[in-house]
Parts: C-alpha cells; structure tokens; sequence
C-alpha cells in the first residue's frame, strides 16, 4: 500500500508538472505595436527629399526615448529616412536594439508579420504611413493622415489571439 502510495503521489506530481509546463509552451504572446511618426524635420530648404531633424526634432527624439523607458522593445523599425531614422535612434540607443527598415508601400507584410509575432515593436513612419500601417494591423480604416504640425500621436495596438485592441495617444 505504501509503495502504491508514493507512486500515485509521484505520478501526480509529475503530470502536474507537465500540464504546467505545456500550458507555458501553448501560452500565447501578444504582439504590441507602438507607432510613431518621425519628430518636426528640417523644412528650409524644400527640394530636400531627405532632411535632417531639427534641434527640437532632435529633442523630440531623446523626449520618444524617455516616454519609452518602460517599454522593451524586441524590435525597432523605421522607413529608410534620416528623419525617421534620427526619431528611432535615441531609443535603439536606449534598448542597444539595431534599427530595421521597412518600405513604405509594402506595410504589414507576411514577412514583418511573423518577424514580429508575439514581439513588442517600435514603427517610426511619416504623416500618412504612419496611420495607413495602423490600419492595416487593424484590418480597418481608422485613422486619417497626421496633419503636417503634429509630430506627438502615439499609436498603440495590441493583438491576442484574433483580438486587436488600439489607442491613440498624444505625447506633448
């Protein structure tokens, strides 16, 4: 009896262990996206495609940093600009994570999909990428351009299982 005792403890505890260990393996990760545009950009001179952040562009910047200071990111993103890239980088410095790029007319691929399953994500984008990504993780058309002046929305989307949830924030 003692010997059917302890195997009937010992196979408890191990089926207990197992069912633990398999609801870790099945746990599903949220996917949490946080999107910005790039900070105010350099507009003297108006033929440049490609302008520099300004002095307050860069504080904006260092100011994104700070504001994420809580937040691990597992990946940075960021269109190949050096306004975007400027935005991005005081919090890749930050988290010592590289900068990826992502192209503009290609949002919400297959592939940035499963780069970014079960990830929290940083996207820096511009005036009208920046709400078309987040529509497209939304699968609706929620949110219009940013308009030119306002460089502090913060878009946050979350995802579980099939459910999205998504907050739009501004950051002064």
């Amino acid at each position: 009896m003692k010997h059917f005792l302890f195997l009937l403890i010992t196979l408890t505890f191990f089926s207990c262990q197992q069912t633990s260990e398999s609801k870790e393996k099945n746990a599903v990760k949220n996917t949490t996206y946080y999107f910005i545009r790039h900070a105010e950009k350099d507009r003297s001179d108006p033929s440049n495609k490609n302008p520099n952040l300004t002095i307050d562009g860069h504080k904006r910047a260092k100011k994104w940093s700070d504001v994420f200071k809580h937040v691990t990111f597992d990946k940075i993103y960021s269109t190949d600009y050096n306004r975007t890239i400027q935005t991005a980088q005081p919090t890749a410095n930050k988290q010592n994570i590289p900068i990826q790029f992502y192209k503009p007319n290609d949002l919400y691929s297959k592939e940035f999909i499963n780069n970014t399953k079960g990830k929290t994500v940083l996207v820096v984008g511009h005036s009208n990428t920046t709400p078309s990504f987040v529509n497209k993780v939304l699968n609706e058309e929620k949110y219009q351009n940013i308009n030119d002046s306002v460089n502090g929305n913060l878009y946050i989307v979350t995802i579980k299982n099939q459910s999205k949830t998504d907050y739009l924030l501004s950051i002064q």
